[in-house]
Order: structure tokens, then C-alpha cells, then sequence
């Protein structure tokens, strides 16, 4: 089968897990979909999330390592989705292969549709939170002597990046001539532009 989220193939944990929602009751489901969809717009809500599904599994009458692994297949499906920029129908009709009702999973479309700017929102942001630059330090030369003549009188720039791996820092040490550093200052310049419009 070929799916808009994604071109690997789909484990069968999560095509099972998928049809697994389709014993839910309509309420029980759209109370589910509510809470997936406000931790996936807002993810720093984590521990929130947790609460809320032990809450919804007790009151349901659900297991919670079945609802555990019937979210986490959704959450697969969802940032695969994310990363692909997938519409509200190809989601839908995803959805469908999958195994989930066709009520059911134009439901989860409406949802992706309405909730779509909060949801890039974040990828964005996570995106962008991943070797974020943190320092930068620069020296400028020029090439006093060479066993190449032509490069003599060479100007050329030495760049060091410190950049934020998420665990630890690491240091990415460059050397551009002066037609690279500007080419690399141009990019820089329109990476902050598009940051500063995004912001």
C-alpha cells in the first residue's frame, strides 16, 4: 500500500493500533483526539497529557498500555504527516488505509484542518530549537607567504560556530575566502529575514 505520510513501509503494530480506534464510542473518540491534538500544538504539555490519558483510560474502562500504544502510533502518524505537509484529505484517506472508519477519519482530517497554523507552528519551532546558534567568532587574515605564489596576498576568514546539539554544545570551525563569507553572510542575512517574518 502507498501512503502520503510516508514512503517506508507501515509497521503492523501501527495499522493495529489504528483499527483499535474504531471500538471507541464516538464521544470517547473525539475526547481522545481533543487531548492528541492539544498536546501536538503545545508539546511542552507532556506530563499533562500523561495525567489526562491514565484519567480518560479509567473512566473509559480502557487499558492504559493499549491506549499508550494506540497514541503512539498516532503521534508516529501525525509527525510523519508534519514532515511530509500532508492536506486534511491525503490524512484522511491515510487514515482510511490504515484500517480507521471513514467517520472517523474525517473527523481526524477536520481536526488536522483546523488545527493546521498551531501544528507548523510547532514543527517550526522545534525545528528551529535543534542546532540553534549560540556563538560565533571570526578572524580575518591574509596569506603572507605560501609555497603557491597565487595565493599570496589571499584574504581569507576564519569562522568558529558554536552551535546547541539539545544535549551539549559543539564548536564547527570554518575557513571561507572573502567571496564564501559573503555568500555565507547573504544566507545568514536571509535566514534571519525569513526568522524575523515567522516571528
Amino acid at each position: 500500500m502507498s501512503y502520503h505520510f510516508t514512503s517506508e513501509p507501515v509497521d503492523d503494530q501501527v495499522v493495529t493500533d489504528t483499527t483499535n480506534l474504531n471500538r471507541f464510542d464516538d464521544e470517547a473518540f473525539k475526547e481522545l483526539m481533543t487531548l492528541i491534538f492539544e498536546f501536538l500544538v503545545d508539546p511542552q504539555q507532556s506530563a499533562q497529557l500523561i495525567s489526562q490519558l491514565e484519567a480518560f483510560a479509567g473512566q473509559r474502562g480502557v487499558g492504559a498500555g493499549a491506549l499508550k500504544n494506540v497514541v503512539r502510533s498516532l503521534l508516529f502518524v501525525f509527525k510523519c504527516a508534519l514532515k511530509k505537509s500532508i492536506t486534511p484529505a491525503h490524512l484522511s484517506s491515510d487514515l482510511a488505509l490504515l484500517g480507521l472508519s471513514a467517520e472517523k477519519s474525517d473527523h481526524i482530517g477536520d481536526l488536522w484542518k483546523s488545527n493546521l497554523v498551531g501544528l507548523s507552528r510547532t514543527a517550526v519551532s522545534q525545528t528551529l530549537n535543534v542546532n540553534q546558534l549560540v556563538d560565533m567568532e571570526w578572524r580575518f587574515g591574509v596569506t603572507a607567504g605560501s609555497s603557491d605564489l597565487r595565493k599570496v596576498g589571499n584574504t581569507f576568514l576564519q569562522v568558529k560556530l558554536v552551535v546547541d546539539r539539545g544535549t551539549d554544545t559543539e564548536s564547527i570551525y570554518m575557513e571561507l575566502t572573502l567571496p564564501q563569507f559573503y555568500t555565507f553572510l547573504h544566507e545568514m542575512e536571509k535566514a534571519r529575514a525569513t526568522l524575523d517574518y515567522f516571528s
